[in-house]
């Protein structure tokens, strides 16, 4: 199918895109990588009368370190992070991450901040920013606010962006030695949508686990932290004992959405399978 009539516009500056999606409103969207908003205006499940292409903004086109944080701008596209974009466990992280998401041609032009707008309940960008507790940094008309993770996603394609803003940036903390993380996702083929995933991120210190944040993705609406999980790894040695006690309480507290690809008690099971899988490559890392 053929999209909709739809305007379209090439701003090159933010202040320029700002202007017009304040103008448009409800109207205008936003196209950076296009890799899910173009599908969807083909099938005409989506229909802006406005897009506003933010490619030719090169201050968008980042991926700096910096105060603390990894800055992760607009249009940094899911291939540059194949390789590690920081020294260290993020570093690392995000590159473990990244070869999981769909293929190597929509890598190349998909975008992290797009992906994180998008908020898709499959995203692997999404889960990673939640459990690394990151920041989003929303622009609009004059004003700019920052937007926890734990605040962002609010249901199925939702987030906390308001009509006119336009998501700027994604602010990860930078980690320290100390910090260990894992990543796990089961598909059914390679580059498909995941069934289910795991992102633990954990603070050791003395043999014992410090801090735990672990969120889940693929399995309902959005991603979610499994807080009793990461709960019950503070305060303990990563042990295998532990692995398993965390991935049985992230499994139990989930709530699994069922469609064609499972039903609620196959995902929960993946869901234990996954966590004990992140925690465990987290323990090697």
């Amino acid at each position: 199918m053929k999209p909709a009539a739809f305007d379209y516009h090439a701003p090159t500056t933010q202040e320029q895109a700002l202007a017009l999606l304040a103008r448009y409103a409800d109207d205008g969207r936003v196209l950076a990588g296009g890799q899910s908003l173009v599908p969807t205006m083909a099938f005409r499940m989506a229909r802006p009368a406005v897009l506003v292409d933010i490619n030719r903004i090169a201050s968008l086109a980042h991926v700096t370190p910096e105060d603390g944080h990894l800055r992760i701008g607009a249009l940094a596209r899911h291939a540059w992070f194949e390789a590690p974009v920081v020294a260290g466990v993020l570093g690392r992280l995000l590159a473990d991450v990244v070869h999981n998401i769909a293929h190597a041609p929509i890598r190349t032009r998909g975008t992290f901040c797009g992906s994180v707008a998008h908020a898709d309940p499959s995203s692997e960008w999404c889960a990673t920013t939640l459990a690394l507790g990151g920041r989003m940094v929303v622009a609009g008309m004059g004003a700019t606010r920052e937007v926890a993770a734990d605040d962002w996603f609010q249901g199925v394609f939702t987030t906390a962006m308001q009509p006119g803003e336009m998501l700027t940036e994604v602010r990860l903390p930078l980690l320290g030695a100390d910090w260990r993380c894992g990543f796990a996702e089961f598909n059914r083929r390679a580059g498909d949508f995941a069934m289910a995933m795991a992102v633990v991120a954990l603070r050791v210190d003395g043999g014992m686990v410090r801090q735990a944040r672990i969120a889940l993705g693929g399995i309902g609406g959005m991603p979610v932290l499994a807080v009793s999980a990461a709960a019950a790894l503070v305060g303990r040695a990563l042990d295998e004992a532990a692995i398993r006690d965390a991935a049985d309480r992230a499994a139990a507290d989930c709530d699994p959405h069922e469609d064609v690809h499972a039903a609620p008690e196959y995902r929960r099971d993946l869901v234990r399978a996954m966590t004990r899988r992140a925690l465990r490559q987290a323990v090697a890392a």
